[in-house]
Formats: C-alpha cells, sequence, structure tokens
C-alpha cells in the first residue's frame, strides 16, 4: 500500500485572509503573496469572480501559505485564535454558509505537525513514536471508516443522542466528517501547521515509525487518548456508543497491569469516592515540572490540578449553568446524583435534580458540559452539597465537586505515556501498556 494523502479542515469562516508563500497554480492562473476569499450568494468569491470550488496547488513542495485567525481549543477555557503556516495544497469549499478551508497533505508530513501540535516537541523520543504510532492508527481508521460510509451512502450526524421525557444520552463522535477527513483541532487531533515541523526529534519519531500502526484481529484501531486518565483507564462505550473494544479497556496507570491490590471497582459510588479523594500511585500521578513542560505545550501547563482536581459551583451558577446548557427550567439545584459510573469512576448518567424538574443526562462529555461555562476537566468526580441553615436546609447555596484525571481516560495517558519513557519503557511497552491485546502492523513502507 503506497503511503496515502489526508484532507483536513483548518477553519471555517465567511471571510478567509490567507498568504502563499511562494507560488501556487489556481484556475490556470500562478498566484503568490495575501489573498482573500469571501462566502457570497452559497459561493466563494476570489478577485471578484464566483466559484463553487478552489484548489491552490504549490508549483514547488517547499512552498508554504499561512492561514490568519485559526480557532484553536474551539469551546476549551483556553481557546485563542493564532497565524499558522502549512504545507502541500488548499482546497476551499462551501459549507453551511461558510468557507471550508482544507489542507490537502501527505499522512507522514500532517503526522509530524499532529505529533508537534498534540504535545510539545521537545518530549522523549520513544514517546513520540508511541503518539506517532497512535495518532497514525487513529487517522487512517477515520479515514477507513469514512470510505466505508460513502460507500454505503450512510450519512452520519456530528453527534447522536437518545432522548425521552426524562434524559438524554448524548454522545460526540470524532469520524463524524463527510467533506474531509478530519478537522485541526481537539475534536479530531490537533494539526497546527509547521510552525514545529523542524523539530529533529520529531521527524526521527516518524521516520522510526513510519506506516506502523496497531490493530486488532485485522482491523485497524480506534487508538483513542486524552490528557491524564486520572490512574485508570476507561471503556470506550462509556464515553461514545455502546461498542466494546477490548483494546480499549478499564486497565490500571501501573504496572504490573493486572495489579488489583487496591481493590477498586470504581463504579461502586462508596469506591469511587475514595479513589477520588485520596492520590493513588499512577504514571500520570506527576507534578514534575521538567517531564511536563516536555509533554505539554505552553496552553497546557496553565492548567496544573490535572491528576485530582476541584471545582466550586454557587448554587446561581449552577442553575445558570444547567439551565442554559441543557435548555430546562430546573428552577433551583437541589442534587446532582451520579447514577452509572464507568470502570474509572467517570460518571456515565448524572441525575439532576431540581425544585421544578428531574431530568438525567449523559455521557461524559455532555456532563462535562452542561456542569462548565467550557468543559470539566473529566466526569470523574464526586459531588459534597453546602447548605446555609439560615437560607435554607433543603436547596444547597454550593456544590462542590472533586475530580480525576483530564479528559476521557479511553486509550493513552499522554502525561503517563511520558513519564513510563522518562523511566526507561520504549514505545512498544507503552503501547503494550495502554492497548491490551491489541499488536503492532505494518501499513506501508
Amino acid at each position: 500500500m503506497k503511503e496515502p494523502n489526508v484532507s483536513v479542515c483548518i477553519l471555517q469562516d465567511s471571510e478567509i485572509l490567507f498568504n502563499l508563500n511562494g507560488e501556487f497554480s489556481a484556475k490556470g492562473n500562478v498566484v503568490s503573496g495575501q489573498q482573500s476569499v469571501q462566502c457570497v450568494d452559497g459561493c466563494i468569491s476570489w478577485n471578484g469572480i464566483l466559484y463553487q470550488e478552489l484548489i491552490f496547488q504549490p508549483i514547488s513542495k517547499i512552498n508554504s501559505f499561512d492561514i490568519f485567525n485559526v480557532r484553536i481549543g474551539i469551546n476549551f477555557h483556553w481557546e485563542r485564535k493564532q497565524t499558522q503556516t502549512f504545507i502541500g495544497s488548499i482546497k476551499m469549499i462551501v459549507n453551511d454558509g461558510k468557507i471550508c478551508v482544507v489542507n490537502l497533505i501527505h499522512v507522514e508530513d500532517y503526522l509530524i505537525s499532529v505529533i508537534s501540535s498534540e504535545m510539545s516537541a521537545n518530549a522523549p523520543l520513544e514517546f513520540l513514536k508511541a503518539h506517532a504510532v497512535i495518532s497514525r492508527s487513529w487517522l487512517l481508521a477515520q479515514m477507513d471508516k469514512r470510505k466505508k460510509m460513502r460507500k454505503n451512502q450512510q450519512n452520519n450526524s456530528f453527534f447522536s443522542f437518545i432522548k425521552n421525557d426524562d434524559s438524554l444520552i448524548r454522545w460526540y463522535g470524532r469520524q463524524d466528517h463527510t467533506l474531509f477527513d478530519v478537522c485541526a483541532d481537539d475534536h479530531c487531533q490537533r494539526y497546527q501547521g509547521i510552525c514545529k515541523y523542524n523539530n529533529a526529534t520529531v521527524k526521527q519519531a516518524i521516520l522510526q515509525t513510519r506506516g506502523q500502526i496497531i490493530t486488532y484481529k485485522g482491523t485497524i484501531c480506534d487508538a483513542r487518548f486524552s490528557k491524564c486518565c486520572g490512574g485508570m483507564m476507561e471503556q470506550y462505550q462509556a464515553c461514545w456508543e455502546d461498542i466494546d473494544y477490548p483494546y480499549l479497556a478499564p486497565v490500571r496507570d501501573w504496572l504490573p497491569m493486572d495489579d488489583d491490590s487496591d481493590g477498586v471497582n470504581l463504579n461502586v459510588e462508596e469506591n469511587a469516592e475514595k479513589w477520588i479523594e485520596n492520590q493513588p500511585d499512577a504514571f500520570c500521578n506527576t507534578n514534575d515540572k521538567r517531564i511536563l513542560s516536555l509533554v505539554l505545550n505552553s496552553y497546557d501547563q496553565e492548567t496544573d490540578d490535572f491528576y485530582r482536581w476541584k471545582t466550586e459551583l454557587t448554587q446561581e451558577k449552577a442553575k445558570q449553568l444547567i439551565n442554559s446548557k441543557t435548555k430546562i427550567d430546573f428552577g433551583d439545584i437541589i442534587d446532582l446524583i451520579p447514577i452509572k459510573r464507568g470502570k474509572s469512576a467517570r460518571v456515565i448518567l448524572l441525575k439532576i435534580v431540581g425544585t421544578k424538574r428531574t431530568f438525567t443526562i449523559g455521557k461524559e462529555l455532555e456532563i462535562r458540559r452542561v456542569l462548565s461555562d467550557s468543559h470539566l476537566l473529566s466526569s470523574a468526580f464526586v459531588v459534597k452539597k453546602v447548605f446555609d441553615e439560615s437560607v435554607s436546609d433543603v436547596i444547597p447555596q454550593k456544590f462542590i465537586l472533586r475530580g480525576a484525571g483530564w479528559g476521557h481516560g479511553v486509550g493513552l495517558c499522554q502525561i503517563g505515556a511520558a513519564v513510563m519513557s522518562d523511566r526507561g519503557f520504549n514505545y512498544r511497552q507503552i503501547l503494550e501498556h495502554y492497548y491490551p491485546n491489541a499488536l503492532i502492523t505494518n501499513m506501508y513502507d
């Protein structure tokens, strides 16, 4: 099999400003320098002419292009805009009244940017090699799934949900794009161009693992990953549709992997509370700023309480968040009750009890979304209610949420894997730990 190309959506907006560094061909013309396009009457307006589609192809492989005002960290607490530089071709299409900017690029070139964008490019080599394999695996799995969807003329939506009078269970997919293979933000994998593209260690990690993926029974693994599992990995079905992937299992983030000396069964409320209120040993239980600075980009280092964290919601804040996010008038919030937990203590179903309404929400990302202006760090939390009896002994004046981990916790734990590599584990050992039952396979040379 030859190395494939990937189509990556960089951004969507009504007007796009970009700069061509070198000569590009487009619509029979050779152009360079600063350009702008606007969405007009459902078309792309460039130099006063309307087009259904525009493609800018570099005359030389070394030519690049800058895209201005690219949003990163969309809907997260650290969201911001950047100017980003890319190689490859630019394809522009109209989607939902906006211009969609798509980068067409070779998979291995894409991965160099992803590995640098997801974390610090100065991370240990074995960690970067492990991440290269899973990023490649996830990408090729999504590309294969999209190809099958097009062949079968399926049209999956951005999210899936089950709703009735008493509950809304929603999960958000990462593979549901139809006009391109993947997007450039955390919804898929961070892809922020070539600003760090010249890092020799990243290039070495990509080259030494070229074409390598992880598979399970001959199928490319949907290799998920998150920042910090909180000490225990979660199952796939706790966060997305009810599918059991044996390689995405609830593994303790410690060795030996089958060590259950703590006697933890974290979907039991009492055990979950004990687990979250304590600091059990785990690879990702680290405050080593040297390691964290090697793994996390500067804006990720703004979050320093990822292994165990605490957030407080006043009654007014909880009511404002929950009512606005769910579009339901609960009145005052009386209780937040975990109904079902996953194997890592992450809440899968949460019952919200109000003075006017009781309603259950899930899965983990929906819960994190509803209880925060952006997202809670994870859904592995316990709730303590604080009362002011001079005001009310029924309606809490405050909710204290104590939590564990950063992200969904499924698959590779980035901080844990970095600690493993720092302690001498190689990339194969890291992948065996975080993806039990999976095999490393060569997809192409």
